[in-house]
């Protein structure tokens, strides 16, 4: 086995083992970790001559979150909390500290500013965002005691020390002295802490150079809206109604996210403030939403998508209300990346189509895309590129985009009326051709004028011609009407004898048939031409039941209408329902009504003397079945003979009306009616 070489000779030869000098490096760079992680200092704002302004960057300032947000001045110079403030370029969890992370927290800015001895400028510290709700400045007096002036935007206009749409707070700086100011912040969206140091003169020059900008910007919605909005009155097209919506809720954005609005508009109702900067987004992507799919032309050109697009409008409007009023992220502005995104690929997907005004719209989109991401960075606190130009770049590309709008608008409403006038075009041509069509039918209905005159005057000869013949004709068939008259006599006198003989061989056949019932020698066959059906036996029976009258077994009415069953009688009164083999021989007859008239009739025929088996045979019926009918009709013949009305020579018929077997069903009848 081959020993094992040193790898550092030096530290051999100093007789160092290894693992201690590990140790010591591992020691030493624990002294340095924890030098590091102590507190730093926040950088001096040094104002030097010839500076007019100074950006204040996070390391200038320091931070200090107070959870609670008791702490009052006297705490925070307190060495205890004094020592506690991070510098705003440190990182805490991957965020830097000079932003507002937490809404529920009060935060504390310290920030240090030395002068040189021959500076005699009146300096300003500006704060950008003019959303913090709460902002408190405390500078030191002469005596050292540090004072405080309150404003914020949950206050009215006038508690801030000058008449400005951002923050400005007077710094009282003595040349060649070094002076420390503290803020008090606590905002209930998420900010970061970016503010300018500015001398009276430069800050004079700022404000004319601002103020005209805006007055400019807005002065140019103004015409926007006005110009677009007596268009719509004068031609009442409603994609200019829409673009006059847009533009009016851009502006109310834009003087909630700059200020005016509260400075000159609503300065004593911030309460209305807070309204408006946390509804003017929501409106704005609403009405640009409304106005980019008609003016796209989406629910036309794009069918499928346009359902779509418009429920991920309405959907991220009620997140981002959700957002403002309950969750209060502070990062809402991501929500409006989908909307926006799907309405510019809709442009892109009509621009394929063909409709040209959309580039137009996607290069004014373009511009509005790039400001965003200067606005996006600033909320984060990211120091990228803020200067004049960012700041304001989302001005200059609404300006931008409502001029390429309302030139994209005016684009859209000639390609519009274009299409109309080739339209009308076409349609003056097909009104020519529908002219020569119609002078090339008055032509032709001349000529088929002047033949129809010809021919009717033809037909009129041919009409005479035709006339002669027909009286001649006539005269003949009067000839032969007389005779033909004459024939019909003497057939009608044949025909009424003929008539005569068949009914008296009628009635003969129907007499014979009745003798041959009654005499006992008909067959099934010849019974069922007396009763082919069992609606003529049905018939029958309800004549003979009710041949005296029809009366309600239940009320005693006596008007009556038809049932749904055939030949059955409804009370008008009390809609009792009676059918005609109910109360009779036949109620619950199981087997055809036919058969049963035919077994009444052997049976009372032969004077009962009719076996069961015989009836089985005749009737096709089993023999029990046959016994069972037999023992009712004979018990029926048996009451009718004891009945005083009884009469030797009376028919078969009179057995069918026995109602006696129906005694038990009566009894269960006045039962019910009695409870």
């Amino acid at each position: 086995m081959r020993p094992y070489i040193c790898k550092f000779p030096r530290l051999q030869a100093a007789g160092l083992p290894i693992w201690q000098f590990l140790g010591y490096l591992s020691l030493l760079f624990f002294c340095f970790a924890t030098a590091a992680r102590a507190a730093p200092h926040e950088d001096t704002l040094r104002i030097h001559a010839g500076i007019n302004e100074l950006y204040v960057k996070p390391v200038y300032y320091s931070v200090l979150e107070d959870p609670s947000g008791r702490l009052t001045i006297q705490d925070v110079l307190s060495p205890q909390w004094n020592s506690r403030f991070q510098s705003g370029d440190v990182t805490s969890g991957g965020k830097q500290a000079g932003n507002i992370e937490n809404t529920e927290s009060a935060y504390w800015l310290r920030i240090s500013v030395h002068t040189d001895d021959y500076d005699e400028h009146h300096w300003y510290l500006e704060m950008f965002d003019s959303h913090i709700n709460d902002l408190t400045f405390y500078g030191a007096g002469p005596s050292g005691q540090y004072t405080g002036v309150r404003t914020g935007a949950d206050f009215p206009f006038s508690t801030r020390p000058y008449a400005y749409k951002n923050f400005l707070f007077s710094l009282h700086l003595k040349p060649g002295q070094t002076h420390t100011y503290y803020l008090r912040l606590k905002s209930s969206s998420k900010t970061s802490f970016l503010g300018r140091l500015r001398n009276e003169a430069m800050l004079s020059s700022h404000f004319q150079s601002e103020y005209g900008m805006l007055g400019g910007f807005y002065g140019v919605l103004l015409i926007m809206v006005v110009y677009n909005l007596f268009i719509f009155l004068f031609i009442g097209e409603q994609t200019y109604l829409r673009y006059v919506a847009y533009v009016l809720s851009c502006s109310l954005l834009f003087l909630s996210e700059d200020g005016l609005g509260f400075e000159y508009i609503w300065p004593t109702l911030p309460w209305l403030n807070q309204i408006v900067n946390a509804g003017a987004p929501i409106l704005l992507l609403l009405t640009f939403g409304y106005y980019a799919r008609h003016f796209l032309d989406a629910p036309q050109r794009l069918p499928r998508f346009d359902p779509i697009l418009r429920l991920v409008v309405l959907f991220s409007a009620g997140l981002l209300l959700l957002d403002t009023i309950f969750i209060q992220s502070g990062f809402s502005f991501w929500l409006y990346l989908l909307p926006y995104g799907m309405l510019y690929y809709a442009a892109i997907q009509v621009y394929r189509q063909g409709f040209r005004p959309a580039r137009i719209f996607l290069l004014a989109q373009a511009g509005v895309v790039i400001s965003l991401i200067f606005l996006i960075t600033r909320k984060l606190g990211v120091d990228f590129f803020n200067n004049a130009f960012t700041v304001y770049s989302m001005n200059v590309a609404f300006v931008f985009e409502v001029a390429v709008l309302s030139y994209a608008l005016g684009e859209k409403i000639k390609s519009i009326k274009d299409a109309t006038i080739r339209a009308q075009e076409k349609l003056v041509k097909q009104l020519r051709k529908k002219h020569l069509a119609q002078d090339r039918l008055v032509e032709q209905l001349h000529q088929n004028q002047s033949l129809k005159d010809q021919l009717n005057s033809e037909l009129e000869a041919q009409v005479a011609r035709r006339t002669e013949e027909l009286r001649r004709q006539s005269e003949t068939i009067v000839a032969q009407n007389r005779e033909l008259l004459q024939a019909n006599g003497l057939l009608a006198l044949q025909s009424a004898a003929i008539e005569k003989l068949n009914a008296d061989l009628q009635r003969d056949l129907q007499e014979a048939q009745t003798a041959r019932v009654l005499s006992k020698e008909v067959d099934f066959g010849e019974f069922s031409q007396i009763y082919p059906d069992k609606d003529a036996c049905l018939s029958y029976l309800a004549d003979l039941k009710w041949a005296h009258g029809y009366r309600c077994r239940k009320c005693g009415h006596e008007k009556y209408c038809d049932a749904r069953e055939a030949h059955a009688r409804r009370c008008t009164k009390c809609r009792y329902v009676e059918s005609a083999t109910a109360y009779t021989m036949l109620q619950k007859c199981k087997f055809s009504i036919i058969k049963a008239f035919y077994a009444v009739f052997l049976i009372y025929t032969h004077k009962g003397n009719y076996s069961s088996q015989e009836l089985s045979r005749v009737l096709e019926l089993r023999q029990g079945t046959c016994w069972s009918f037999s023992q009712k009709v004979l018990e029926a013949m048996r009451r009718r003979r004891q009945a005083p009305d009884y009469d030797e020579n009376e028919g078969w018929t009179h057995i069918l009306l026995d109602a006696t077997t129906t005694v038990e069903e009566d009894q269960a009848v006045a039962e019910t009616e009695r409870s």
